[in-house]
């Protein structure tokens, strides 16, 4: 009984493992995790142009300090401080009773030695007929006309002095060597002056104006290889466009052209000095004002642009996810560039024909399957080069699309 009672328990025990083996069996595995859902885009293509950014400062293309020609005392202040001034305008009158007193002694000298010349010029004449009939000796002739040849020199050192004595007069109105804004009056009524050394005022030109700035040496070396591969011309040989924004405004209005780079990059800085002419008809822009500047900073290549969000950072490098045929993402190394349009541009390392993710990142891992929905970039910005900060480095800092 107790051997048959084994065998009805370990039967029964048989029998119940069974039934759970055919339970499973029925019910099938367990579910795994749901398939990441994610957003992929084909990028857009556009034709960029690159723009560097610098900062600088305004100057005058010319910048004079006024200083007396003549000494004397100050008679005259003929402008207003802070006015716009013609060139040749007259701007003080100095005393000029001196120079013109010195004029016409100068004058009654020219005067004598002309009366001089006419008497030598009389005796020279009577000389030859007195030679000619033996009456006076050929030394004495000799010397009537070497009289001729000192009086004639007198009249020229005369008329020389009196040349130089109204000069001086005329320097006894300073007048503006250009055309622009002068500074304030530096003298008063009254004052002496030294010729040459008193600073009078100083009047700086407006239009156009320079908009002066350093680049790094970097930039200049992107710029000669550009030029030896024809993609852009040298700033030195070529207008290359430039636009201007002012402390206080959001956009580029102020445009202008490469008038100079300079000879030698500043061993000790590591930039190079440049300049662009800017036009200022209306004398807005002011010798000393600070800017910031984009310049043309290449010539027209073919790039994609995503969205920046579509963009992550793996320590060194920059990454985008990529959906392939098989359904898998896997990262793929990319080649970054400037915002244009809202989006950042791709150099290398993706094409139109790749389908990016833009949505979903944080959940992804190389090789995961995921379910993908295709939707469309579109431009986040108007087509101009976004405010950004100035940098030291090749990257352009901003860009257009073409």
């Amino acid at each position: 009984m107790k051997f048959n009672g084994g065998r009805l328990v370990a039967g029964g025990m048989l029998a119940l493992a069974i039934a759970g083996v055919t339970g499973c069996s029925a019910g099938g595995p367990p579910p795994g995790p749901p398939i990441t859902q994610v957003s992929v885009a084909n990028p857009l293509q556009r034709n960029i142009v690159d723009w560097d950014e610098y900062v600088g400062r305004f100057e005058a293309i010319q910048d004079v300090e006024i200083r007396p020609r003549v000494s004397g005392a100050i008679d005259q202040v003929l402008f207003r401080d802070g006015q716009v001034v013609r060139k040749g305008q007259a701007l003080f009158t100095i005393d000029p009773r001196p120079y013109r007193a010195t004029l016409m002694q100068a004058q009654a000298q020219v005067a004598r030695s002309q009366a001089s010349l006419a008497n030598a010029g009389t005796e020279l004449a009577r000389a030859k007929t007195l030679l000619e009939a033996q009456a006076i000796s050929k030394e004495e002739f000799e010397t009537k006309q070497a009289m001729v040849r000192t009086a004639g020199a007198d009249l020229a050192a005369g008329r020389a002095a009196a040349s130089a004595a109204m000069l001086n007069l005329g320097f006894t109105t300073v007048r503006s060597p250009i055309s622009g804004r002068i500074s304030d009056r530096r003298v008063s009524r009254g004052n002496l002056v030294a010729e040459g050394q008193t600073v009078l005022t100083r009047v700086v030109s407006t239009d156009p104006i320079w908009f002066s700035f350093d680049g790094a040496e970097s930039f200049y070396l992107k710029y000669r290889r550009q030029d030896q591969e024809g993609s852009r011309g040298s700033s030195r040989d070529t207008p290359n466009p430039v636009e201007i924004q002012l402390a206080d405004e959001s956009g580029f209005r102020w445009r202008g052209r490469m008038a100079f780079v300079d000879n030698a990059i500043d061993a000790n800085s590591g930039t190079i000095r440049a300049h662009a002419v800017v036009p200022n008809p209306n004398g807005f822009l002011t010798p000393g004002l600070f800017g910031r500047a984009r310049l043309l900073g290449s010539g027209t290549y073919r790039a994609v642009l995503v969205p920046d969000e579509a963009i992550i950072t793996d320590q060194t490098r920059k990454l985008v996810f990529v959906v392939g045929k098989d359904g898998k993402v896997n990262p793929r190394p990319v080649v970054t560039g400037p915002p244009v349009e809202g989006l950042r541009v791709v150099r290398e390392g993706i094409s139109t024909s790749d389908r990016i993710v833009i949505n979903g990142l944080t959940r992804l891992q190389p090789g995961m399957p995921v379910k993908a929905t295709l939707v469309k970039i579109t431009p986040r910005a108007a087509n101009e080069a976004p405010v950004s900060t100035p940098v030291s480095a090749p990257p352009a800092a901003e860009a257009q699309a073409q």
